[in-house]
Order: structure tokens, then C-alpha cells, then sequence
């Protein structure tokens, strides 16, 4: 396929990002994550395990976050998971 003129293959592109790392799972403490969600939970030291909800996990996100912890991609999964906990879990 050629886009922007340039050929490009769409199985090297589905091989670059890797799906099953994007898939919402459950895990064995009820939470559902990503595995790259787990990726930078760990990179940052907050063991997801320890949370038997979203609302927690959320808040031990934004203590780290407000003790000065600037990873951007931590607050990016701070902000998604509270619209998974909204969107799941709030009674409308």
C-alpha cells in the first residue's frame, strides 16, 4: 500500500505494535489492565496487586505523581483509568 508515497506493509506494522499488550485483561485481583499499563506501573514501583479496585490503584497513582514522580506516561495512565473506572463502574 502506498501512503504519503511511501510503500508501506500493514503486517510490518501490526508486528511493530503489539495488540496483545493493549488488551484490556482481568487480572487475578479483579483489576482490569493492559499489559503496558502494568509496564509502567512497575517502572514507577506500584504494585498493582496490592489494589482490589481501580479507585485505589488510581489514588496510589496520583500520590506518586503529586511526590514529584513527572513520568508522563504515568499521568497518561492515570487519566485512562480513571475513564475505565467512570465508564465500568459508576452508576449513571
Amino acid at each position: 500500500m502506498k501512503v504519503n508515497g511511501k510503500n508501506i506493509n500493514i503486517d510490518d506494522i501490526v508486528e511493530e505494535v503489539n495488540i496483545d499488550k493493549n488488551i484490556l485483561k482481568k487480572r487475578k485481583n479483579g483489576l482490569v489492565l493492559r499489559d503496558s499499563h502494568i509496564e509502567t506501573l512497575k517502572r514507577n514501583g506500584i504494585n498493582y496487586e496490592l489494589h482490589a479496585n481501580l479507585k485505589s490503584l488510581i489514588y496510589e497513582i496520583e500520590e506518586e505523581i503529586l511526590n514529584g514522580n513527572d513520568d508522563e506516561e504515568l499521568d497518561l495512565l492515570c487519566e485512562e483509568l480513571s475513564e475505565i473506572d467512570y465508564y465500568n463502574y459508576t452508576n449513571k
